[in-house]
Protein backbone atom coordinates (compact mmCIF):
# COMPACT_ATOMS: atom_id res chain seq x y z
CA UNK A 1 0.00 0.00 0.00
CA UNK A 2 0.99 2.97 -0.69
CA UNK A 3 0.12 6.75 0.71
CA UNK A 4 0.95 8.59 -1.88
CA UNK A 5 -1.48 6.93 -4.22
CA UNK A 6 -4.09 7.42 -1.71
CA UNK A 7 -3.31 11.43 -1.20
CA UNK A 8 -3.23 11.38 -5.10
CA UNK A 9 -6.96 10.27 -4.59
CA UNK A 10 -8.14 12.97 -2.43
CA UNK A 11 -6.23 15.74 -4.09
CA UNK A 12 -7.86 14.54 -7.64
CA UNK A 13 -11.35 14.72 -5.30
CA UNK A 14 -11.16 17.95 -4.10
CA UNK A 15 -9.27 18.57 -7.59
CA UNK A 16 -12.69 17.38 -9.21
CA UNK A 17 -14.90 19.90 -6.53
CA UNK A 18 -13.00 22.69 -6.72
CA UNK A 19 -13.46 22.03 -11.19
CA UNK A 20 -16.84 22.05 -10.72
CA UNK A 21 -17.13 18.91 -12.96
CA UNK A 22 -18.64 16.19 -10.77
CA UNK A 23 -18.46 14.98 -7.03
CA UNK A 24 -16.04 14.70 -4.58
CA UNK A 25 -14.92 11.25 -5.44
CA UNK A 26 -11.45 10.23 -7.32
CA UNK A 27 -9.57 6.39 -8.06
CA UNK A 28 -6.70 4.99 -9.33
CA UNK A 29 -5.67 1.93 -10.78
CA UNK A 30 -2.19 0.79 -9.54
CA UNK A 31 -0.30 -1.71 -11.43
CA UNK A 32 3.29 -2.86 -11.09
CA UNK A 33 3.86 0.25 -8.41
CA UNK A 34 2.83 2.65 -11.33
CA UNK A 35 -0.67 4.80 -12.22
CA UNK A 36 -2.72 2.72 -14.89
CA UNK A 37 -5.51 4.78 -15.01
CA UNK A 38 -7.92 7.56 -13.05
CA UNK A 39 -11.13 8.60 -12.66
CA UNK A 40 -13.20 10.97 -11.13
CA UNK A 41 -16.96 11.48 -10.25
CA UNK A 42 -18.64 12.65 -13.75
CA UNK A 43 -22.16 12.13 -12.51
CA UNK A 44 -23.63 15.14 -13.04
CA UNK A 45 -21.09 16.79 -15.92
CA UNK A 46 -21.44 13.92 -18.29
CA UNK A 47 -25.39 12.92 -17.07
CA UNK A 48 -24.46 9.48 -16.40
CA UNK A 49 -25.68 7.80 -13.00
CA UNK A 50 -22.96 5.39 -13.70
CA UNK A 51 -19.62 7.87 -14.10
CA UNK A 52 -18.59 7.16 -10.52
CA UNK A 53 -14.72 7.19 -9.79
CA UNK A 54 -14.14 3.71 -9.47
CA UNK A 55 -15.93 3.28 -12.63
CA UNK A 56 -14.20 5.80 -14.80
CA UNK A 57 -11.01 4.34 -13.76
CA UNK A 58 -11.80 0.67 -14.24
CA UNK A 59 -12.84 1.70 -17.83
CA UNK A 60 -9.73 3.17 -18.58
CA UNK A 61 -7.50 0.69 -16.99
CA UNK A 62 -8.94 -1.99 -19.22
CA UNK A 63 -8.63 0.11 -22.49
CA UNK A 64 -4.98 0.92 -21.61
CA UNK A 65 -4.64 -2.38 -20.45
CA UNK A 66 -6.36 -4.23 -23.53
CA UNK A 67 -8.10 -6.45 -20.75
CA UNK A 68 -11.73 -6.33 -18.89
CA UNK A 69 -9.98 -7.90 -16.10
CA UNK A 70 -7.52 -6.06 -14.58
CA UNK A 71 -5.59 -8.89 -11.80
CA UNK A 72 -2.74 -7.64 -10.59
CA UNK A 73 -3.92 -4.38 -9.93
CA UNK A 74 -5.00 -2.31 -6.69
CA UNK A 75 -7.73 0.12 -7.09
CA UNK A 76 -7.02 3.36 -4.55
CA UNK A 77 -10.44 5.78 -3.78
CA UNK A 78 -10.82 8.67 -2.23
CA UNK A 79 -13.88 7.16 -0.52
CA UNK A 80 -15.01 3.53 0.00
CA UNK A 81 -16.74 2.49 -3.07
CA UNK A 82 -20.83 2.22 -3.08
CA UNK A 83 -22.49 -1.10 -4.20
CA UNK A 84 -22.36 -0.31 -7.96
CA UNK A 85 -18.52 0.51 -7.65
CA UNK A 86 -18.04 -2.37 -5.65
CA UNK A 87 -19.86 -4.91 -8.25
CA UNK A 88 -17.27 -3.24 -11.09
CA UNK A 89 -14.39 -4.42 -8.80
CA UNK A 90 -15.05 -7.56 -8.18
CA UNK A 91 -15.88 -7.91 -11.65
CA UNK A 92 -12.38 -6.39 -13.25
CA UNK A 93 -11.11 -8.89 -10.78
CA UNK A 94 -9.13 -6.15 -9.31
CA UNK A 95 -6.30 -7.35 -6.28
CA UNK A 96 -6.90 -5.08 -3.35
CA UNK A 97 -8.63 -1.77 -2.71
CA UNK A 98 -7.71 1.04 -0.36
CA UNK A 99 -9.90 3.98 0.78
CA UNK A 100 -9.74 7.02 2.58
CA UNK A 101 -13.24 8.04 3.61
CA UNK A 102 -15.74 5.92 4.81
CA UNK A 103 -19.20 5.58 3.12
CA UNK A 104 -20.91 7.05 6.57
CA UNK A 105 -18.32 10.13 5.80
CA UNK A 106 -19.80 10.51 2.32
CA UNK A 107 -23.47 10.20 3.89
CA UNK A 108 -22.72 13.15 6.30
CA UNK A 109 -21.81 14.55 3.07
CA UNK A 110 -24.92 14.10 1.20
CA UNK A 111 -24.18 10.87 -0.41
CA UNK A 112 -25.80 8.21 1.36
CA UNK A 113 -26.28 4.63 -0.73
CA UNK A 114 -27.26 2.67 2.40
CA UNK A 115 -30.76 2.16 0.63
CA UNK A 116 -29.49 0.27 -1.52
CA UNK A 117 -27.48 -1.85 0.91
CA UNK A 118 -30.86 -2.24 2.59
CA UNK A 119 -32.51 -2.73 -0.70
CA UNK A 120 -29.93 -5.39 -1.61
CA UNK A 121 -30.48 -7.81 1.93
CA UNK A 122 -34.37 -7.86 1.12
CA UNK A 123 -35.74 -10.63 -1.13
CA UNK A 124 -36.72 -9.38 -3.98
CA UNK A 125 -40.44 -9.30 -4.40
CA UNK A 126 -40.26 -6.93 -0.72
CA UNK A 127 -37.86 -4.38 -2.60
CA UNK A 128 -38.82 -0.58 -3.35
CA UNK A 129 -38.07 -1.55 -7.05
CA UNK A 130 -40.84 -3.37 -8.65
CA UNK A 131 -38.89 -5.88 -10.75
CA UNK A 132 -40.48 -8.67 -12.84
CA UNK A 133 -39.61 -11.86 -14.58
CA UNK A 134 -41.44 -11.99 -17.82
CA UNK A 135 -42.00 -15.27 -19.42
CA UNK A 136 -40.40 -15.64 -23.03
CA UNK A 137 -39.64 -18.48 -25.28
CA UNK A 138 -36.70 -17.75 -26.16
CA UNK A 139 -35.00 -16.33 -23.24
CA UNK A 140 -32.26 -18.78 -22.55
CA UNK A 141 -31.54 -18.58 -26.14
CA UNK A 142 -28.45 -16.41 -25.70
CA UNK A 143 -26.63 -18.27 -23.27
CA UNK A 144 -27.12 -21.40 -25.70
CA UNK A 145 -25.49 -19.42 -28.46
CA UNK A 146 -23.09 -18.34 -25.83
CA UNK A 147 -22.11 -22.04 -24.36
CA UNK A 148 -22.14 -23.38 -27.88
CA UNK A 149 -19.42 -20.25 -29.27
CA UNK A 150 -15.80 -21.40 -30.37
CA UNK A 151 -15.20 -17.62 -30.36
CA UNK A 152 -15.73 -16.42 -27.04
CA UNK A 153 -13.53 -15.52 -24.42
CA UNK A 154 -14.59 -16.51 -20.85
CA UNK A 155 -14.79 -14.36 -18.35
Amino acid sequence: MSEAFLQRAVALATENVNSGQGGPFAALIVKDGKIVAEGVNRVTSANDATAHAEIEAIRQACRILGNFQLSGCDLYASCEPCPMCLGAIYWARLDRVFYAATAADAAAAGFDDAFICDELRRAPDARRLHITQLSHPDALRPFQVWLSSFSKKPY
